[in-house]
């Protein structure tokens, strides 16, 4: 038996997202924890799960702010590594009309790219049932290494490999590093969640179902789940194909950590019900539930600190069940 549910490795930083105006008519910004990781391990937590995040912030006020917040979500904050030279990484989050958002990284260098391979604690991945990690830890070359011996120890390990792309093209020298990367990542997966967006880069398909066979061409990767936006979201599974409407909310504010709240109840899933027989209906009950969680996300500025509970997802999920 392993002690943890999920460990994550990756990019934990502040999120400045608008919040208003000043008296002076300047723009007013609000420092929330981010990072899609944590986002991810913070919806589990919520759900009851037991989480250990491996990443490195800045030993300075956002650091420590991070290693409380994530504390506080119930992540296990004892493989955090702290650097005495660099600083935490910030982001600004521009956020449009409709809710989606632009992003300015400031990160050249910053501390969450300093984890090193020898910083990686094979044991609590060894300790983990699921390892999830995306490619913001694989854009410069010492924290890509790092993020490789997690993986191959993982795998070792008999874990659970979860995958999210969350392609950020400002981070990477250019896109053809971030694909080779990304295709890094499919070939080490049992599941992979990918956005639309990104489906399409990557494959260079334009429909959903194409993209995902010219993944499966190449590599074998049991569950794939794309997520749509206001489009839903799909699962593609042993030769089935199951797809689910959103809960569009009239009250949407910003859709950050959306799609990490819709990964983190696809783990939740798999947590409870494993990855073997997925059947039709599990994967449409796995995606309503995905959905609702992350619809409700969508009516809260910033992510990590304010995942919804189980009661208050199912509530919402029930009117499909």
């Amino acid at each position: 038996m392993k002690n943890y549910d999920v460990t994550a490795l990756g990019e934990l930083l502040i999120d400045f997202t608008e919040n208003g105006t000043s008296g002076q008519g300047n723009p007013l910004f609000e420092a929330n924890p981010g990072g899609a990781p944590c986002n991810v391990l913070a919806m589990l937590a919520r759900l009851g799960h037991k989480t250990a995040f491996i990443g490195k912030v800045g030993r300075d006020f956002f650091g420590e702010q991070l290693k409380a917040a994530i504390t506080e979500a119930g992540i296990d904050a004892a493989y955090l590594r702290m650097d005495e030279q660099v600083h935490t990484t910030l982001a600004m989050v521009h956020t449009f009309a409709d809710g989606d958002r632009d992003f300015s990284f400031y990160r050249d260098p910053g501390a969450d790219m300093m984890l090193t391979e020898e910083e990686v604690p094979k044991e609590l991945i060894q300790d983990s049932k699921i390892f999830h990690f995306g490619t913001l830890s694989m854009t410069h070359e010492g924290v890509r290494a790092a993020t490789k011996q997690a993986v191959q120890t993982a795998r070792e390990a008999g874990a659970v490999i979860s995958f999210d792309p969350n392609l950020r093209p400002p981070l990477w020298k250019s896109l053809d590093d971030a694909a080779q990367q990304t295709l890094y990542g499919m070939g080490q997966c049992q599941i992979l969640k990918i956005s639309d967006n990104e489906i399409q880069w990557i494959t260079g398909e334009e429909d959903y179902s194409k993209g995902v066979a010219w993944i499966r061409e190449r590599y074998q990767i049991p569950l794939i789940l794309v997520s749509m936006g206001r489009e839903g979201s799909r699962a593609y599974y042993d030769g089935c194909m199951v797809e689910e409407a959103p809960f569009l909310q009239e009250n949407t504010i910003e859709t950050t950590g959306a799609g990490d709240t819709f990964c983190a109840c696809v783990l939740h899933y798999i947590c409870e019900h494993g990855i073997e027989g997925l059947t039709e209906g599990k994967l449409r009950e796995m995606l309503v539930f995905a959905n609702a969680a992350a619809s409700l996300v969508t009516t809260r500025k910033g992510a990590l600190r304010v995942m919804p509970g189980r009661e208050e997802v199912e509530a919402l999920a029930g009117s499909r069940w």
